[in-house]
């Protein structure tokens, strides 16, 4: 079906502590979709803040659940519950320690790799086949704790840097939701430099 939603739930964690913060990435691009879209964010009964419109022709609800990172994923269930839809039509922004700072990586599916928002959202959804933005992050310096690397800001040449990442990340869950997986990743598979 060429006109059914797509739910779009970008992690992170709730409260202006955490605003800016690398866990927040996800968040971070869905404020930026949400600003394509002209869309605000209203709270909704199924524990989220949602936007809806349009992208890329495409019907579309962004949502910011409103629990912490390690519990998102009962919001995420309960809205695609509330639609109707299958995992297949959700796509889920989040930070990747994994992938270099600026890089996009998307997929269908996978495991959680230690990422407990994405723990969480399999374990509510039930399945893992869902649709992954990954928002590379990098790995933390030296013998610095993921858990505390990922809740810092990032540095000032990231700053610097940020609104591009997120605009690359903005176009490539546009691209995966209108033109399809592959070439999503065939454009974004490349790192911010060379691309």
């Amino acid at each position: 079906m060429a006109d059914e939603r797509w739910i779009i739930a970008g992690l992170g964690n709730p409260g202006p502590e955490y605003a800016g913060t690398r866990h927040n990435a996800g968040q971070l691009v869905l404020v930026e979709l949400a600003g394509r879209m002209g869309a605000r964010f209203k709270a909704h009964r199924t524990r989220n803040d949602v936007a809806e419109g349009r992208l890329a022709g495409q019907p579309v609800t962004l949502a910011r659940p409103h629990a912490y990172m390690n519990l998102s994923g009962g919001p995420v269930a309960a809205l695609a519950a509330f639609y109707k839809l299958s995992p297949e039509r959700i796509v889920v922004l989040h930070d990747e320690l994994d992938i270099p700072f600026g890089a996009v990586r998307l997929k269908l599916g996978g495991g959680d790799n230690g990422h407990n928002g994405l723990r969480s959202v399999t374990a509510s959804l039930g399945t893992h086949d869902y649709y992954r933005v990954r928002f590379g992050i990098g790995r933390p310096p030296g013998r610095m704790e993921a858990a505390t690397y990922v809740l810092r800001d990032f540095t000032a040449p990231e700053r610097k840097e940020l609104p591009f990442a997120i605009d690359r990340c903005a176009d490539a869950t546009e691209t995966l939701i209108s033109k399809g997986l592959t070439e999503a990743q065939n454009l974004y598979h490349t790192d911010p430099a060379s691309g």
